[in-house]
């Protein structure tokens, strides 16, 4: 047996052993530059701690276009992944029957229908089902895989969906995981905003809470066992006494999520009327707020960007004619895409938003600007009047840019009761925290939480019914909460992004002649310039031998 065939045997030998081992090992080299295809280590880190089988069904079957096939294959990819990492998640992966697609809509998932033009000019209806549907230990949970911004391409909304796709499988094993569900309180007693005004945000916050709701009394400890606390559109002022209870929980690690207005009108009169004063809202928290880092104004942004409101422009009142008017004082906000909180979040629509400062200086806690007007708004200080019959826009006055309607603080809090008399029955309760690590977000529009009612039936948290489209607040609502109970700093896995490539088809059509005959060619040359090298190197050679 000559010495190269002993070469050949034992390299189809070692090819034979590799492809033998590569069944049971699977290696890859992420070589892109956003690391697109890697598991995050806090993913890593959350699915190691599943010790019962996790089964994931995917609702998006069926024909569907390019796009969809690219977010359903990155889906199934991201599972695959995270099967590697933990045997015990998979992808179920029977076909879906028509009953659970009536039993998903049952649940209030609705499909989408998509329209797209055939080759032979025809429309074609393509109804899909982007949802996936996560068990585990008897529990199960809904995620939406598709996010619909219609201020963004279809591109941009795929690319989107794609970068949230591993927060979303994160977020729902972790809830699911949980052995108890966390607690979060709705604060009573000051004139909030009730059930009713709040039912969309509350259905969608029991996802993840038990939900409660309740006044905070002269127990100094009441709300220890609350991960979180939502103070919402209060009209009166807090004591002394609610102060101390919320500041103290601040201190031993509470989060809190303040919607607060700087001014006060009145709705009724402004339906009514057409015409409400406006005047600062003294709610007795401008002093701790103060502390924490932050300050509401006693004033009004107007923006141009904001909502139409129908108004009766006819003469006669007894043909109303209705056209769509900007109302400047509904201001549209800009989302912070470099916050976990607000990043891939639509516009938030609110009416009646004040103006946060922030205050402190460099003080330790980290302060990110969240929501904020566009670069043309004006500041309507108070005392002041609000009249639906003046709504024409004086461009000149909004030449302000970028104010602050809604900030997340984070850090080590001072007390605001450090060095203050505070009353001995408080004090005799439990021992005064001076200072805490603690989470808040801070909101000056309680307008954003609202929801309104038609013929009896809540309609979304962010839903314009006259231009019948729907703002980002339900998502903007949940991830706050999310946030500020977040312990693992899981949601920082929505910072994720993956870079949108998009071909210039203009230019892709202009030269596509060209293009079609590289792509033809270019395959053949290298073969034949491969095919030349290797005929002068054996040449060369065998002349040397």
């Amino acid at each position: 047996m000559t010495k190269t065939l002993k070469w050949c045997i034992a390299a189809v030998a070692g090819v034979i052993v590799l492809n033998i081992l590569l069944q049971w090992v699977t290696v890859r080299w992420d070589l892109t530059a956003d690391q697109r295809y890697t598991i995050h280590r806090q993913s890593i880190a959350e699915i190691e701690n599943i010790d019962s089988p996790a089964t994931v069904t995917l609702y998006l079957q069926g024909d569907m276009n390019s796009s969809f096939k690219r977010l359903k294959e990155s889906t199934e990819f991201l599972i695959e992944e995270l099967h590697r990492h933990n045997r015990l998640i998979r992808l179920d992966a029977s076909e879906i029957e028509e009953r659970e697609y009536v039993l998903l809509q049952q649940r209030g998932y609705s499909p989408i229908v998509v329209h797209e033009r055939a080759r032979d000019g025809k429309t074609e209806q393509t109804t899909l089902w982007p949802y996936a549907e996560v068990a585990y230990k008897n529990k199960s949970m809904v995620i939406r895989l598709l996010q619909q911004n219609k201020g963004l391409s279809g591109e941009e909304n795929l690319n989107r969906s794609i970068e949230g796709l591993e927060f979303a499988l994160m977020e729902a094993l972790h809830t699911l995981r949980k052995d108890s569900v966390e607690r979060i309180a709705f604060l009573e007693g000051h004139g909030e905003m009730g059930d009713t005004q709040l039912y969309d945000w509350e259905q969608s916050l029991r996802h993840y809470f038990q939900v409660d709701r309740g006044v905070l009394g002269t127990q100094t400890d009441v709300l220890d066992n609350y991960k979180a606390v939502v103070i919402a559109d209060p009209q009166r002022a807090f004591s002394e006494t609610d102060k101390y209870i919320i500041d103290q929980y601040i201190m031993r690690g509470g989060r809190v999520m303040w919607l607060l207005n700087g001014v006060r009108f009145s709705e009724d009169m402004l339906t009514d009327n057409g015409v409400t004063p406006i005047v600062g809202l003294d709610l007795n928290l401008n002093d701790m707020l103060f502390r924490y880092g932050v300050r509401i104004n006693p004033a009004l942004v107007q923006d141009m960007q904001c909502l139409n409101i129908p108004v009766d422009v006819s003469s006669d009142p007894q043909r109303p004619q209705y056209q769509p008017l900007p109302w400047t004082y509904a201001p549209l906000l800009l989302t912070n895409e470099q916050s976990p909180v607000t990043r891939n979040v639509m516009q938030v629509s609110c009416t009646m938003a004040s103006l946060i400062d922030l205050v402190g200086g460099d003080d330790g806690i980290d302060k990110t600007i969240l929501l904020a007007t566009s670069n043309a708004s004006s500041l309507t200080p108070t005392p002041a009047e609000v009249d639906l019959s003046d709504l024409r826009v004086d461009k000149e006055r909004f030449r302000n840019a970028y104010m602050p309607v809604a900030v997340s603080l984070e850090g080590k809090f001072n007390s605001y009761f450090t060095h203050r008399i505070v009353a001995d029955e408080l004090k005799s309760q439990r021992e005064l925290l001076v200072e805490g690590e603690s989470r808040q977000i801070v909101v000056a529009a309680g307008s954003i939480a609202g929801n309104e009612w038609q013929d009896g039936q809540p309609l979304p948290v962010g839903f314009d019914r006259y231009s019948k489209t729907q703002f980002g607040n339900r998502d903007f609502l949940v991830q706050s909460l999310l946030w500020l109970t977040d312990e693992g700093d899981l949601i920082n896995l929505r910072q994720r992004q993956v870079a949108l490539r998009l071909i210039n088809e203009k230019k892709a059509y202009a030269n596509r002649a060209a293009i079609q005959w590289v792509s033809l060619l270019t395959p053949v040359l290298l073969l034949l310039l491969t095919g030349v090298a290797v005929t002068f190197v054996r040449r060369y050679k065998y002349r040397q031998a």
